[in-house]
């Protein structure tokens, strides 16, 4: 009795896992997609057309284009292809197998093999390949001109609204996961070995592995489902890791300087303090603009390649020899001179130092600058600091013992 109870439990539904304005969102959406089909489609028809104005497997397509626009079943090419196929192979069916039954089951069957083969399944596309065959004279009278009127037209007014309506209300459409930082890509300092958080715990690799012994279809984006796995793996380690945020384990006594700042003063500031790089700051707003290292000073020096056996200051001193150029006095000139600015690093004081994992350890980038609400320059993290703060938060007891998360 209790495994019966337990089996007829099985099919009640889970809470959907979607707040009240997602909800009214995709209502809102699914209900302006209909209606601006099924005018426009009328206004080019006319009233009085004997064809019908809205299919019945656009209300299926609706649900999926407006309520989760993210699924790969909802993306325009699952929609215009699969509808498509889905009717070509219905038509087809209908007028090649004379017992209407047998012609649906056939239609249906290879509809679902068509849009597996041209990677356009849409569940609604199902339904389209039944409209065809069971959908009496007047659909029957149409012929292949069904494709295209009323169900190429229907597709793609539906389709249309929900790119402009997804966009408008911030849902990326047609979808993509967001790329991967630079440092999740590939290893930076170019050798073989995986980049460092790929060493341990989650990587890709897993996840493909795991996708392909599965077998069954998921209705989730690849991409996607490794985003969804590396930000539970990130919320373990907050979990793991405390509250530790940024502004407790950073410098404040930042070495600075600013465009206006000589280069020799910035040379100064640089290895006198031992620094990696100095951030550059704009000194009406307090920004940071850019950051200044030994990279920027070094490929001003020589235009024929590095000479390895010559001393360093030999090699800087020839930056102001070069011929048939205006030599850089200061850090805005030497900056607007370098052919390629990246971005400085910029993390909010907030941040908890989990998130600078990934940024610290996978990448050539070895410190970020932490900046208040207002975006003005507050704190230094490097990589020392990352371990440190990560070695005291163990030692205070702030990280919980390994063991209590075992399963």
């Amino acid at each position: 009795m209790n495994h019966l109870g337990i089996w007829l439990g099985s099919f009640w539904p889970r809470p959907i896992a979607v707040n009240w304005r997602e909800r009214l969102r995709a209502c809102c959406g699914a209900a302006l997609g209909i209606i601006v089909t099924g005018l426009v489609t009328r206004w080019a028809l006319g009233a009085e057309a004997s064809l019908p104005l809205l299919i019945a497997p656009m209300g299926a397509s609706a649900v999926l284009l407006y309520a989760v626009p993210a699924s790969p079943l909802a993306q325009p090419w699952s929609i215009i292809g699969g509808n498509l196929v889905a009717g070509a192979i219905g038509i087809t069916c209908a007028q090649f197998v004379p017992d209407p039954m047998l012609a649906a089951a056939v239609a249906t069957g290879l509809s679902i093999g068509a849009m597996f083969a041209l990677r356009c399944l849409h569940p609604p596309s199902g339904a389209v390949a039944l409209t065809t065959v069971i959908g009496g004279p007047a659909v029957h009278a149409l012929g292949y001109s069904f494709l295209l009127v009323p169900l190429g037209l229907n597709s793609c007014l539906l389709l249309l609204v929900a790119l402009l309506y997804n966009n408008l209300t911030r849902h990326r459409y047609p979808h993509h996961a967001p790329a991967p930082s630079p440092a999740v890509q590939g290893n930076v300092h170019r050798t073989g070995d995986p980049v460092a958080t790929n060493r341990v715990g989650f990587v890709p690799a897993d996840l493909d592995e795991v996708l392909r012994n599965y077998g069954d279809l998921i209705d989730v984006d690849r991409e996607d489902l490794e985003q969804l796995f590396l930000q539970t793996e990130m919320h373990v380690y907050r979990r793991r890791f405390g509250d530790l945020r940024c502004r407790e384990i950073m410098s404040r006594d930042i070495v600075q300087a600013t465009p206006q700042t000589g280069l020799t003063e910035a040379w100064r500031l640089l290895r006198g303090h031992r620094l990696s790089s100095l951030p550059v700051l704009d000194p009406g707003s307090g920004k940071v603009v850019a950051t200044l290292d030994l990279d920027d000073f070094l490929h001003h020096i020589d235009g024929n390649g590095f000479d390895a056996e010559a001393g360093f200051l030999r090699r800087f001193r020839l930056l102001w020899r070069r011929p048939g150029r205006a030599l850089p006095r200061t850090v805005g000139e030497l900056l607007a001179d370098r052919a390629h600015q990246a971005p400085p690093h910029l993390v909010p004081e907030e941040t908890p130092i989990v998130a600078l994992v990934p940024l610290l350890a996978d990448g050539a980038v070895h410190q970020a600058y932490a900046i208040d609400a207002q975006g003005h320059l507050t704190g230094l993290v490097t990589l020392s600091d990352l371990v440190a703060g990560l070695y005291r938060a163990k030692l205070t007891g702030q990280l919980p013992p390994a063991e209590a998360y075992s399963i």
